[in-house]
This record gives C-alpha cells, structure tokens and sequence, in this order.
C-alpha cells in the first residue's frame, strides 16, 4: 500500500500477528468537514462531535453485513445530546445539541472541564440495526470519563469484557482516531505485549494523527513490532434531503390537522436535524400531500 492510494476520508485495520492485538487507525478530513457546515458549532462541541465520529468509524468498521450502528451520548449539561450514525458502507451523519454559552462554561478559572462535567449526569447508548434482525440490538452504560476516549473505552470494557484503549483528536478541520483492543490470548502470546503496545501508543501526537500515513504513523509507534496492516477503507458523508419521507410523516398526521397547523402558521416548516435540512409547505402542498383528500373541481 502506497500513500497515493489512501483516500482523504479512511479508516484502515491493523493487527500485530505476534501478539493477538487488534487496532484501526481513522482520519477524516472533507467528511468530517460536511458534518460541520452550516451548523456554527462552538469549538468545544465541534471538537467532542469530531471524537465522537472517528471512535463511531474505528467501531463500525467491524459491521460485516448491512446495518446501521447508531451512538447517542445524551445528558443534562451544557452538552446536551451528541448522534452519529455509521452503516457497514462507512456512510455516516450525525449532529449535536448544546445551550448557549456553552464554550465559556467548557472552562473553570482557565482550567478546561472535563466530558463529566460537559454532560452532566447521562448516558451513551448503541443501537444496532441488523437488516437480518427482527429486533434492533440495544445497549445504554452511565457516561463515565472526563473525555469522549475514556466514555468508549469504559463502554467497550463493559460491552465486549476487552481491555481497549483509544486516542482522538479532532479540530474543526481534521477527526482521527487511534484504537487498540486486547483479545483473548494476548497474555498467553507474550505477557507484556499488551502493556507494550499500550505504552507506544500512547506517545502520539495530534499532528501525526492529522498528517501522516498509516504506514509512517504505526511505524513510528511500533517500530520493533510485526504489523499486518489492511487495506484503507473510504468513509463518505451521506445525508441527502428526503422530502419524500417527510411527506409520509406529514400524511401519516392526516389532512385536518396539517391543514389547520399551515393556516395558523402560513409556512410549516419541518426540520430533519441530523442532515440539518428544512423543509417548508404552504396551502399551495395540500393537494399534494393528500391528493386523494382534494376537494372536487366545480364545472
């Protein structure tokens, strides 16, 4: 694999075949930058939506059969509620919610407040919407942390009974996200591997994150390690309007009521807040929205 085969937006698997660790490293840099635009997100929660991505892509790169893998972290801080949503093509969205003032409560005297701090008492949960399932697959953990990678790893302690570690960095033009899971047999292939590796990978910094290859990056950090490294797989933002479905919505509410909400309103207008689209409707989109309720021509 060569850099001039790594697409701008990835997310690339690595395994140290000696030891039975497992990783993935992910960078989003134009991805990253649509799930932005338009929203005016202070830094703070700009950066904690940025983490919050890249962990979502380092998870959902293991879906192996069509599904969506959704993570909420939702609380009763100044940040409120962050969403993303990853299928097993790697097209993601995803959207956050805060108060306003919240970049200066995101400091105490100076002093930058942790993730605890930032939600307040909540929780992150999973949702896992397997095509092949009748039922989604459902899991909620207390957020417990003071950064989005101690939240995860907390959550992915309890989930898969793994230690893992994880290092996120994002800014308002680049996510990445480092990632390393002990399996089963690691302490039995060497038992210092573990602590090995997590100490390496922990001397990364945010401009290698951001700047260098996978290749440049791992060996840098592992240098004396044997590495398999897979091919990078591209992430793409995918969130185009559907006003089809929102006129399935507006239908499912029936004629009267939508009739009586446009002409108190003039204009209704629907909001889709994770694609951060609106859509708007007036008198003249009744026939429309239910052509089978318009009224009779007069001849």
């Amino acid at each position: 694999m060569t850099s001039k085969t790594i697409p701008s937006d990835f997310v690339t698997r690595f395994l140290f075949d000696d030891l039975d660790i497992r990783g993935a490293f992910v960078r989003l840099n134009d991805v990253w930058r649509k799930m932005q635009s338009g929203r005016d997100y202070a830094d703070v929660v700009r950066d904690l939506l940025g983490e919050m991505t890249a962990v979502t892509v380092l998870i959902g790169c293991n879906l192996k059969q069509p599904s969506r893998l959704g993570f909420q972290l939702k609380g009763h801080g100044p940040v409120q509620l962050l969403v993303i949503d990853c299928t097993e093509e790697l097209k993601i969205r995803g959207m956050a919610q805060a108060v306003e003032g919240v970049q200066e409560r995101a400091s105490e005297e100076g002093v930058k407040v942790g993730a605890q701090t930032l939600f307040g008492d909540g929780h992150l949960s999973l949702v896992l919407q397997n095509e092949s399932a009748t039922e989604p697959y459902q899991s909620i953990v207390p957020i417990v942390g003071e950064s989005i990678a101690e939240i995860f790893e907390y959550y992915l302690a309890q989930s898969e009974q793994l230690s893992a570690r994880l290092w996120l960095f994002a800014n308002g033009d680049s996510a990445a996200g480092l990632f390393i899971q002990k399996l089963p047999n690691a302490d039995e292939k060497d038992a210092d591997g573990w602590a090995r590796v997590e100490y390496l990978a922990s001397t990364i910094k945010a401009h290698e994150m951001h700047t260098l290859s996978p290749e440049k990056l791992l060996s840098r950090l592992f240098p004396e390690e044997t590495l398999r490294l897979y091919p990078p797989r591209p992430v793409e933002y995918e969130c185009p309007e559907n006003r089809d479905k929102v006129v399935s919505m507006l239908r499912s509410l029936g004629r009267e009521e939508v009739e009586t909400a446009i002409r108190e309103q003039e204009v209704l207008i629907v909001r889709d807040d994770i694609c951060n689209h609106e859509y708007t409707f007036d008198a003249s989109d009744l026939d429309e929205l239910f052509p089978a309720e318009a009224p009779p021509t007069l001849h």
